[in-house]
């Protein structure tokens, strides 16, 4: 970019009798200061890797602090000793309430809630109410 400056001095008038006209060349301020345009381009691809990094590693830490509880959806054991998929399937399932009908005994209880091995349920029946016995009409939270 160029421009044009008349200098009004008067010892220069003398010599010429006219205006003295000179070019003057300017450089452009830069527009923008800092790091180049790569550089940016580097730090901001770097930090998104970090990123993409930070969010796998989240991602498996919280896959596998899910996988390390215990639930039925993950193949669990009920607190009768039976595995939640047949829980789900027997009469009776871990955490229900069940009121003693006239007739029913702690083995017939214990049946219906682990068909597979009704001494595991007994147990824990047996825990659950501290006594061997049972009365209709009582409610008996399976364990």
């Amino acid at each position: 970019m160029a421009a044009v400056q008349r200098i009004d001095e008067s010892w220069i008038r003398e010599v010429d009798n006219a205006p003295y006209l000179r070019v003057v060349t300017s450089t452009p301020a830069p527009l923008r200061t800092g790091p180049s345009l790569a550089q940016r381009r580097a730090r901001r691809a770097r930090m998104l890797a970090r990123r993409r990094r930070t969010v796998v590693a989240l991602a498996l830490i919280a896959g596998l602090a899910i996988l390390a509880i215990p639930g039925h959806a993950f193949g669990g054991i009920t607190g009768s000793g039976l595995p939640t998929d047949l829980a789900n399937s027997a009469d009776l399932a871990s955490g229900m309430q069940y009121v003693v009908q006239p007739g029913d005994t702690l083995n017939s209880i214990a049946r219906m809630v682990n068909p597979l091995d009704p001494s595991r349920a007994r147990q824990g029946l047996v825990r659950e109410l501290g006594s061997s016995a049972v009365v209709a009409g009582e409610h008996v939270l399976i364990p």
